[in-house]
């Protein structure tokens, strides 16, 4: 029996990228760079990173600096942390949840603090953004909100305020906190009645 084959899919030629793939792949590949070379990297470093011809980027994004400017829109879109945050299980107990809340947002204030002293680049304040955050957090806290003295949407505040803080080279002064540090804190304040690393709902 003779076997018809789909010479696409036999040919050995892999499927041409869209642009919108492409340039994800390009955006990809700057924010090492970004990190090693600051805003100096070159658009031949870039290629090289990526796999493709220097050609391919201006094309791609008509030039350096427009490519700068989407990978860092790109590094400082909150949704990937967002993402993160909405997979926490609200049925661990409550100082397990608090951890993996500050874990992530202290490695992503630890990101884009790095990312932002190499390149000098503004990171925008959108209220909405902090509304979102209140509200995941009430999602991953909500078994235990009648627990808590605060509402919610401080709850989320108070937790964001001090990672912040704690993130912040200029404010730690060098003192780092480990995030079951900073969720006892928040959780039990600075009395001794309760041992920095004990789990309680």
């Amino acid at each position: 029996m003779q076997i018809v084959t789909n010479p696409l899919t036999t040919s050995g030629r892999a499927r041409p990228l869209s642009v919108e793939d492409r340039q994800a792949m390009i955006i990809d590949a700057v924010i090492p760079l970004l990190a090693e070379h600051g805003l100096e990297v070159t658009s031949k470093q870039i290629a090289e990173a990526a796999g493709v011809a220097e050609g391919t980027i201006f094309r791609a994004f008509g030039d350096k600096e427009t490519l700068i400017r989407a990978a860092i829109a790109r590094f400082l879109d909150p949704e990937p942390l967002r993402r993160e945050l909405r997979r926490i299980d609200p049925e661990l107990d409550l100082h397990t949840k608090v951890i993996s809340i500050i874990t992530l947002m202290q490695r992503r204030f630890h990101d884009v603090f790095r990312i932002m002293a190499i390149v000098g680049h503004e990171r925008p304040s959108h209220t909405h953004q902090r509304k979102m955050f209140a509200d995941i957090i009430a999602e991953v806290l909500a078994p235990d909100l009648e627990k808590l003295a605060w509402p919610a949407d401080r709850v989320a505040h108070i937790i964001r305020l001090v990672t912040f803080a704690s993130s912040v080279p200029h404010f730690n002064d060098g003192m780092e906190f480990t995030p079951a540090e900073l969720a006892s804190i928040i959780l039990h304040g600075i009395l001794h009645h309760t041992h920095p690393t004990e789990s309680q709902d």
